[in-house]
């Protein structure tokens, strides 16, 4: 009984986002310029996307919208929110700090500088897949870099420092990434929109583009999670639990920085996803990363769904862009997380 309790317990997460994310996803769908009753999403989705002969006569103009415009909207926006959300998770595991994450240590900068350059310059040398390629090369070099300046002030990866020093790359990052702006003439209002965070306008083919990158981001981080719980300890404690640790943390960097640079490849530069959700899965249901990494996908994908819902339908028909949304929602969220936290420790 008490064995079934458990595993109960265990579940029960993973059916509450599951169905939660599912729900916000419907939603997505039937909501924007064109209402579309709840019942015809689903009667779509079901007849025209997985091929369930229902028999029902459907709008064409609804089964374009829903099939064509909204839907790989939202697989995308699924796709990016998870990554990041997982990639901050990992960060934050292998880091043992909370405030890590994609943005924060200027994995995002450096991410989006080389997918800029890639844009600045028509570069296309592995064709479609030349922008995601060069965003991960140079999100992963940035790491590197901090992780590099960081154990040569301090010979360790103190939390304040390494924050710090993300910082001011992000900074020195974001310098040359206006330097490109002003350079540039015609490319002007694509890079710009780009680099303020979107999946609008986004088609299939953004999907297609992600999704090798994120099933190898996915998969590297989800068989370190057993090691992410032992790095909590420190490095030493971790190698005398027998944790193969040079091995495990470039496995954990690679992933993470494979999905962000992905992410930021094919959305632009999204903020306070990676920051904000693993911490509220981590006040939710604990920091066991065996259960963190896999929730904090879940919820991060279904918590940018609806930043892009809010995006798109609160000032129609114009629209915001959604880095907008997630810094208006995370800022203070986040805010409010760290005093929570402070207050607890506190008492």
């Amino acid at each position: 009984m008490i064995g079934q309790s458990r595993r109960i317990r265990g579940i029960l997460p993973y059916g509450i986002s599951i169905l939660l994310v599912l729900l916000i996803v419907l939603f997505a769908i039937r909501y924007g310029s064109v209402m579309i009753p709840l019942e015809t999403v689903v009667l779509t989705l079901l007849q025209e996307g997985f091929g369930v002969p229902l028999g029902v006569e459907l709008e064409a103009s609804h089964v374009q919208i829903i099939l064509h415009v909204r839907l790989p909207r939202i697989v995308l926006a699924l796709l990016v929110g998870a990554a990041l959300a997982l990639a901050g998770a990992a960060f934050q595991g292998l880091l043992r700090n909370p405030l890590a994450d994609p943005f924060t240590l200027g994995v995002s900068s450096g991410s989006a500088l080389g997918a800029v350059t890639v844009l600045f310059f028509h570069l296309s040398f592995l064709g479609t897949l030349t922008l995601p390629f060069v965003s991960i090369l140079s999100g992963f070099a940035t790491l590197l870099f901090v992780i590099a300046f960081t154990r040569l002030v301090q010979r360790s990866l103190a939390n304040e420092t390494i924050i710090l020093t993300g910082i001011i790359i992000s900074s020195f990052l974001g310098a040359w990434l206006s330097l490109l702006v002003a350079f540039s003439q015609e490319d002007l209002r694509q890079i710009i929109s780009w680099l303020m965070g979107s999946v609008g306008m986004r088609g299939w083919s953004h999907v297609w583009i992600m999704l090798p990158f994120f099933v190898i981001g996915v998969t590297l981080l989800l068989t370190t999670r057993r090691e992410l719980n032992a790095f909590i300890y420190g490095e030493e404690t971790a190698q005398q639990l027998g944790v193969s640790v040079t091995l495990k943390k470039f496995i954990i960097l690679v992933g993470a920085t494979c999905l962000t640079g992905a992410a930021v490849a094919v959305s632009g530069t999204i903020g306070f996803v990676g920051l904000v959700v693993p911490h509220m899965v981590r006040s939710l249901w604990g920091g066991d990363h065996r259960h963190l990494l896999p929730l904090s996908a879940i919820l991060g994908a279904g918590f940018l769904v609806v930043a892009d819902l809010t995006a798109r339908t609160i000032v129609s028909p114009a629209e915001v862009p959604i880095g907008v949304v997630t810094a208006l929602v995370g800022s203070p969220l986040f805010s409010w997380m760290l005093y929570r936290q402070y207050r607890t420790k506190k008492g």
